[in-house]
C-alpha cells in the first residue's frame, strides 16, 4: 500500500466517522445540535481541525443529506423488489415504506425533506432515483394515463428537467414518452405523497386526526384510479 493510498484510506474513514457523529446528533436532538464544535468534542479535537474535511457545517450536512437518501434508497429498493414486477403493487410497497420511514425518523426526514436547498444543490439524490426507476419502464412501454379533465399549464420545463433526471439516474425514457400528461403524473404522486407525509411526521393537519394510516391508503387507492392506473 503506498503512502498516498493509506492516507486517502484514512481520510475517508475520518469523512465516515465525522458524518457518523452527525447523524448521531441529528437523531438524538436534532439539526440544531449538529455543530462543528460538538462534533470535535466527540472525537477529541479543536473545531477547526474539522475544516481539512468539510468546508462547513454546510457542507457536512449536504453530505449527511446523501447519506441518508442512500440508506433510504436501499431501503426502497428492496420493499420493491420484494413485491415481484406488477407496477402498483411496486408503487405502494415504496410510497407505504416511505411513510413508515419518516415516521421512525423524523429529524432525517426534516433535514432532507424539509430544509430549502440553495440553486446550485438542486441536482437528482438517490432517493428520487428509487420512484423513477420504478416508473422509468413502465413510461418507455408507452402506457397511456388518464388526462386531466382540464386543460394543463405549459410543462415543457419541467419536461426537461425530468429528461435530465431519467438520464442522470440511468433510466432509459425515450424523450417522446415525458408528454405533459406525465410530468403532471408523477408530480401530482409526490405532491400527495409528501403532502400527506410531512403533515403526518410534523403533527399539523388541522385537527386530531385518527388512524392516518386508514386515510393514506384511501389516498393512494384514489390517485390509483385518478390518474389511470387502476
Amino acid at each position: 500500500m503506498t503512502g498516498s493510498s493509506r492516507r486517502e484510506r484514512l481520510r475517508a474513514a475520518t469523512e465516515l466517522e465525522i458524518r457518523q457523529l452527525a447523524r448521531a446528533l441529528l437523531v438524538e436532538r436534532g439539526s440544531d445540535a449538529v455543530s462543528l464544535r460538538a462534533i470535535a468534542r466527540e472525537l477529541g479535537i479543536t473545531a477547526p481541525a474539522l475544516y481539512r474535511y468539510y468546508e462547513s457545517r454546510e457542507d457536512l450536512l449536504r453530505q449527511l443529506c446523501d447519506d441518508i437518501c442512500t440508506d433510504l434508497a436501499t431501503e426502497l429498493h428492496a420493499e420493491s423488489e420484494a413485491v415481484g414486477e406488477e407496477l402498483v403493487a411496486k408503487i405502494f410497497a415504496v410510497c407505504r415504506a416511505f411513510r413508515r420511514w419518516a415516521l421512525a425518523h423524523p429529524e432525517e426526514f426534516a433535514l432532507v425533506f424539509a430544509t430549502p436547498r440553495v440553486e446550485e444543490e438542486r441536482r437528482p439524490d438517490r432517493f428520487g432515483s428509487v420512484f423513477l426507476g420504478i416508473i422509468g419502464p413502465f413510461l418507455a412501454e408507452g402506457t397511456s394515463l388518464a388526462e386531466p379533465p382540464f386543460e394543463l399549464p405549459d410543462l415543457s420545463a419541467h419536461q426537461e428537467s425530468l429528461a435530465e433526471a431519467f438520464s442522470t439516474a440511468g433510466i432509459d425514457v425515450p424523450p417522446a414518452a415525458l408528454r405533459p400528461e406525465v410530468v403532471h403524473f408523477l408530480l401530482r404522486w409526490w405532491v400527495r405523497l409528501y403532502g400527506h407525509v410531512a403533515l403526518e411526521v410534523f403533527g399539523r393537519f388541522p385537527f386530531d386526526l385518527k388512524h392516518a394510516d386508514r386515510l393514506f391508503e384511501a389516498m393512494l387507492r384514489e390517485l390509483t384510479h385518478e390518474t389511470g392506473l387502476a
